[in-house]
């Protein structure tokens, strides 16, 4: 029996074609391979890229499933009236590295060369959890290229304090839940993610995680390589970025340290 989200991802993209994206994969360099939905309108008839005609939204997704499974309903609803970037983040989707780097600030270093080598000049993003880290990265080593930031359940970068407590907010010992290896710890991981999980047949939870959970080893090293000591966390100056956080009640610690770092 095929797969449901196979068969659910051919349909995604059906959809962003039909809203005028097409995927493309920029090798920022050798080894190093970023996969990226753009407007089909970027890409000319012989594969080179031109700048966009409307303002550049980028949509950087969390750590539970890829771009276009997290964005999609975002992207139907604002492609008409923005440029839409939507990467897969390195060891997610079609996007892969051979280097053993695994910091955030190497993924924010390879999107801003994949979205430069696209022509985008200047953009907003928008980042979810994992994501929002990697575009708080990006706005910090790439000031010339963000012109703005939203980001959602997110922090500038998750520190040993609050990780603690983030985990004591939500019940959990450890962030292992975020690649789940059972059918529980799927729904365990979803039921975190929104606000109240509807009822769902135990074999879309295990096609979800058949799917959506590849490249276990190398997406552990990506968290392990987020978390930092309190004494690493640095303050930066994004005085020239325009910023909205966005929170829910469960994230009151983490949207106090997050508020306190963008002042100072």
């Amino acid at each position: 029996m095929m797969n449901v989200f196979w068969l659910i991802r051919l349909l995604l993209h059906g959809l962003m074609k039909l809203v005028g994206m097409t995927p493309q994969v920029v090798e920022i360099e050798p080894g190093t391979v970023i996969n990226i939905w753009v407007p089909s309108e970027t890409i000319t008839k012989n594969g080179e890229c031109k700048r966009a005609n409307k303002p550049v939204v980028v949509f950087v997704h969390g750590f539970a499933a890829d771009g276009i499974f997290t964005w999609l309903f975002q992207v139907l609803a604002l492609s008409g009236t923005y440029s839409l970037y939507v990467p897969d983040l390195l060891f997610f989707g079609g996007s892969f590295t051979d280097k053993t780097e695994r910091s955030p600030s190497f993924q924010a270093e390879c999107l801003s060369k994949a979205l430069r080598n696209l022509g985008v000049e200047k953009c907003t993003l928008v980042g979810f959890s994992y994501g929002g880290i990697i575009c708080f990265k990006m706005a910090k080593l790439h000031a010339d290229l963000v012109e703005s930031l939203v980001v959602s359940s997110s922090v500038v970068e998750l520190t040993e304090s609050i990780s603690s407590a983030s985990l004591e907010n939500i019940g959990c010992s450890s962030w292992s839940y975020l690649l789940p290896e059972t059918v529980g710890g799927v729904k365990v991981l979803l039921s975190i993610g929104t606000h109240k999980l509807p009822w769902i047949p135990n074999f879309l939870f295990k096609d979800f995680l058949e799917v959506m959970f590849s490249n276990r080893k190398e997406r552990a090293e990506l968290w392990e390589a987020v978390l930092i000591s309190d004494k690493e966390a640095a303050t930066t100056d994004y005085h020239q970025v325009l910023i909205f956080v966005l929170y829910s009640s469960y994230c009151r610690l983490s949207l106090q340290k997050t508020l306190l770092d963008l002042q100072e």
